[in-house]
């Protein structure tokens, strides 16, 4: 595995948390989103973020991520810049949709928190119970599933905020 985590510090609280670039690295999103993906055989995939641009290329790679995983050809939808409760509802009206939210904050020494949280088809914060201890293992283990074909890739496809506020 190129740049391992502690999985058991960092995949916790409904996905992933840890301190940027000491904790978690972007790697650790794509790792997220195939792994997600290829547990819950997820068909489609909401992928929101704060808009910042500490998140921007964990965005990037957990879209990328998802639609690469295994031969399931999950769809992406990727709202940027939405913020979490609106994009909790939009997914939440559209079930059975999963979800991941990323947001980053920063402390005073300057360092960046980012937090990647997973929802279930029916928009329940993945629990460890529910997929979030798989998907440890599935990291832990270098079994983050890689793409069967090119035919078996997914598709990102990137949405205004306001048009998923508005239909939410």
């Amino acid at each position: 595995m190129i740049n391992p985590i502690d999985t058991d510090a960092v995949i916790r609280d409904g996905g992933a948390v840890g301190r940027f670039p000491d904790e978690i690295h972007e790697g650790v999103a794509w790792w997220l989103g195939a792994s997600f993906v290829a547990l819950t055989a997820a068909e489609q995939l909401a992928v929101g973020s704060d808009g910042g641009p500490v998140t921007a290329e964990f965005v990037r790679r957990l879209c990328r991520g998802a639609i690469n995983a295994h031969h399931h050809a999950c769809r992406v939808s990727a709202i940027d810049g939405i913020a979490e409760d609106a994009f909790h509802a939009y997914v939440r009206s559209r079930r059975p949709l999963a979800g991941a939210y990323v947001a980053a904050s920063s402390d005073r020494d300057g360092r960046h928190l980012v937090r990647i949280r997973l929802y279930d088809a029916d928009g329940l914060l993945l629990q460890e119970d529910t997929g979030l201890a798989g998907i440890r293992r599935m990291i832990a283990e270098d079994r983050v599933p890689i793409p069967v074909s090119d035919s078996a890739r997914g598709t990102i496809e990137h949405l205004a905020p306001t048009a998923a506020e508005v239909t939410a």
